[in-house]
């Protein structure tokens, strides 16, 4: 064993060996991080190894070798991995990839996929739980065995462990998202977006948002390529959807005549509610509530999403139509008696009916908007 100097005063632990009649030299660390006695600790650790027959020089690389592989299959890679291969929205795409750098990644990310044990996942859970995610702890979860499962798939873990966790966590409180579901209530919403003093763009959206009934995500990401105006027809594609199917959403007149009436202003663009700050990105996933906020309506009263609530409680429990047609209709997943999941234009003729039906209600209670709790309310 010897220390090497460099002419530009580098200097290096090294160690002269034979193995198979050739002469060879193993690097034993930089002086002086690595003091005499650790140098010496490592010499006789190489001449126990060149004793059972083995080169250190080999065994050294092979041992950094395994490491950068070991790396390469930790939970954190595999996630990132997993993550760049989603076909996400940007908005959600950086949800998730907070509560992975947040809530996950600090605490296992740096350990091999394969060694990962529902414990680990669980105590990860506990403690999104104990600052009362509740929600959020099922849906990180959810997204960590989607990874497990990816790193099965690649070869790089063996089992999900995640599964196990099955009845583990603390259920999640039932949310509602606030919703007018009273008719005498809803016409005077609609003539405060008739009123609405913003944007034109945000006031199309409010006011295509009832006709429609989509998720306000799924409208405010709406391009122009996905209507077909002469036809009445809008076909939201798969990749946009929660259930990752296709959806037809029939467009009323009253629809179109919102659309035709914005595409002059937004038509030559990707986007049919495009940013303020820029047309090459959608609406922000805030405009439509924070819009509500201004026309007078609290957080608790009204919400883009509550949109939904009210259509189906009103379709069905005034405008008497059936209920598998209105969950076709909120892209729900519904199947038929031998339990298939019925297809984008199941029962589309009805569904084209019902949102005309729906559009004149509303304008109705449009009309109407002041009428009293206990007075006449339009006929359906």
């Amino acid at each position: 064993m010897y220390l090497e100097i460099s002419p530009s005063g580098g200097r290096w632990w090294r160690l002269k060996y034979r193995f198979d009649g050739r002469e060879k030299r193993l690097a034993l660390g930089v002086y002086p991080d690595v003091p005499l006695a650790l140098a010496r600790q490592r010499r006789e650790e190489a001449r126990q190894l060149l004793a059972q027959g083995i080169d250190p020089g080999r065994q050294k690389k092979a041992v950094a070798a395994a490491r950068a592989e070991l790396g390469a299959n930790t939970f954190e890679v595999i996630a990132r991995e997993w993550l760049d291969k989603r076909d996400w929205v940007d908005g959600y795409r950086v949800k998730v990839v907070a509560w992975f750098d947040n809530d996950v990644f600090p605490w296992i990310g740096s350990r091999p996929a394969a060694e990962l044990e529902a414990p680990d996942f669980l105590a990860v859970a506990r403690r999104i739980e104990k600052r009362g995610a509740f929600e959020s702890a099922h849906r990180i979860m959810q997204n960590c065995g989607q990874v497990m499962r990816y790193a099965i798939a690649t070869g790089r873990a063996t089992r999900n462990p995640v599964a196990d966790l099955r009845g583990a966590l603390t259920p999640a409180p039932e949310q509602h998202h606030a919703a007018i579901t009273d008719p005498r209530e809803l016409g005077p919403l609609l003539a405060a977006i008739d009123g609405y003093t913003g944007s034109m763009i945000t006031r199309c959206a409010l006011a295509l948002l009832p006709l429609v009934f989509v998720r306000p995500g799924e409208l405010r990401m709406a391009e122009w390529k996905e209507f077909d105006l002469d036809a009445a027809r809008w076909e939201i594609p798969a990749a946009r959807m929660k259930m990752k199917i296709a959806h037809v959403v029939p467009l009323a007149r009253e629809a179109v005549s919102i659309l035709r009436d914005l595409h002059p202003l937004t038509g030559q663009g990707r986007y049919v509610f495009p940013s303020a700050r820029s047309a090459k990105r959608p609406m922000s996933n805030n405009a439509m509530n924070a819009a509500f906020r201004r026309m007078g309506y609290e957080v608790g009263t009204v919400t883009g999403h509550g949109f939904r609530a009210t259509a189906r409680t009103i379709l069905d429990e005034v405008l008497g139509f059936r209920p598998d047609i209105i969950e076709h209709q909120l892209a729900h997943a519904v199947r038929d008696p031998n339990g298939r999941a019925y297809n984008r234009t199941s029962h589309l003729q009805e569904r084209i009916r019902m949102m005309q039906v729906w559009a004149d209600y509303l304008a109705r209670l449009r009309s109407q908007p002041t009428t009293a709790p206990g007075s006449a309310m339009p006929s359906p």
